[in-house]
């Protein structure tokens, strides 16, 4: 039962990290389709960082080289990654996943 959850755990967050960088795409495509209007949908960046999503979503604006004017995505997505890092090396080392007999 532990090791379904172990894997229920990495699929998850397997697939907001897939989700996050995919959606970074999808702006990018959006903004060069508006011919290079700023308008961007970052909440939904927000939603997938602190779902899980955040490193993903942060190395994606890089690799797509996402240009945004708000400072504060660009200043709180790593501080996400960093909290989601640490839950998940918490939750693991806690034991809490680990179900009684």
């Amino acid at each position: 039962m532990t090791r379904f959850l172990y894997i229920l755990l990495a699929v998850y967050l397997a697939a907001v990290n897939v989700y996050a960088f995919m959606l970074v795409r999808t702006l990018k495509k959006q903004e060069e389709q508006r011919g290079g209007e700023r308008k961007t949908g970052t909440a939904k960046l927000y939603i997938a960082g602190l779902l899980g999503g955040a490193a993903a979503a942060y190395a994606a604006l890089f690799a797509m080289k996402f240009r945004t004017d708000n400072i504060l995505l660009m200043v709180t997505l790593p501080v996400l990654a960093a909290l989601n890092i640490y839950l998940v090396i918490a939750l693991l080392r806690s034991g809490i996943l680990v179900v009684a007999p």
